[in-house]
């Protein structure tokens, strides 16, 4: 038994590994969020606490026998973004804790991805405090894409948002770039992003610095033909868009999903869904969603759910 401090575990993924590590009635739990403890959580082996984040100082005296934290803190692509994951490390480092995991929990790369910039200044910070010895055991948890999103409308897992994305097997269409079909992507469930951090937190070796995940491997070419076979056979519609245009943010669809995320305000989501989008389809093209599989190597007996039989059992009876 260890006591775990999970950072941002309010979020959607966050309570989906909070629930597999309760599960395993092994470790105490403490769960830090902005907001107050919500009156109807009362679950065993956690306790909530309000943290400020950017106070590094109030945070060390929270990770006083700490042994892993878990960060899940959605941030601002910004300079205060920035701040808040250092103080966690610093934080860490102060407080003696062992292993530490930076919010990632998806994509390996960050090209054409603006959102993440943040990622890439707390990846640099890691490597640079450990650059000459030791200083903290990190892993990068890095499932690629989340196929519980080509489940939308339906959700697929009790706690991530069933969102809109350019792949829309609801309705029979993808939007592509132009020449992209053959782009590879990395798609796992986040039921299994969270069993492998479960077993993570166990791992009795060193974790790896770069904590790939990989549940089915895929060209965008596969998906849409995945798409087709779990959904009757039917041809789906498939728009191509250039990548000029994505880039210029001047493209032009039938159709744009709806990424009303959570982190997103409500009157921003129009604007952030065009920027997404493009986004994720170039970040396809640079291979950022194409992950490594280092945690499918340590953890040799655990079975990946892959992406054929997932679709196949989600969308079976469906209309």
């Amino acid at each position: 038994m260890v006591r775990i401090a999970i950072a941002g575990g309010s979020g959607n993924v966050a309570q989906e590994i909070i629930d597999v590590l309760v599960a395993t009635k092994k470790h105490e739990i403490l769960l830090l969020s902005r907001k107050e403890s919500p009156k109807d959580k009362n679950t065993a082996g956690v306790t909530w606490i309000k943290a400020d984040y950017e106070d590094p100082k109030q945070l060390a005296q929270i990770f006083k026998g700490v042994h892993t934290v878990l960060s899940f803190v959605a941030v601002s692509p910004d300079a205060a973004g920035t701040t808040i994951q250092k103080n966690l490390i610093d934080a860490s480092i102060e407080a003696g804790v062992k292993r530490f995991a930076p919010s990632e929990w998806a994509s390996s790369g960050i090209e054409h991805l603006s959102w993440y910039a943040f990622k890439a200044e707390a990846r640099q910070y890691l490597k640079e405090l450990n650059k000459d010895k030791k200083v903290l055991e990190y892993t990068l948890f890095q499932p690629g894409m989340f196929i519980n999103y080509a489940t939308c409308p339906y959700p697929s897992s009790k706690h991530v948002h069933a969102m809109e994305t350019p792949f829309d097997l609801n309705n029979r269409r993808f939007l592509v770039l132009d020449g992209g079909e053959n782009d590879r992507v990395s798609f796992t469930t986040v039921q299994d992003l969270a069993n492998v951090v479960a077993r993570a937190v166990d791992y009795e070796g060193e974790w790896p610095v770069v904590g790939g995940i990989r549940g089915t491997d895929l060209t965008v070419g596969e998906l849409i033909a995945l798409g087709e076979k779990v959904r009757g056979g039917k041809p789906f519609a498939v728009e191509r868009l250039k990548a000029s245009e994505l880039e210029a943010n001047t493209f032009q669809a039938s159709w744009i999903p709806k990424l009303d995320h959570p982190s997103i305000p409500a009157e921003l989501v129009d604007m952030f869904s065009r920027v997404i989008v493009a986004g994720i389809l170039l970040s396809f093209h640079a291979e950022a969603w194409h992950v490594s599989d280092e945690w499918n190597q340590l953890l040799p007996d655990y079975k990946f759910t892959q992406a054929e039989e997932f679709l196949t059992e989600h969308w079976r009876g469906k209309p």
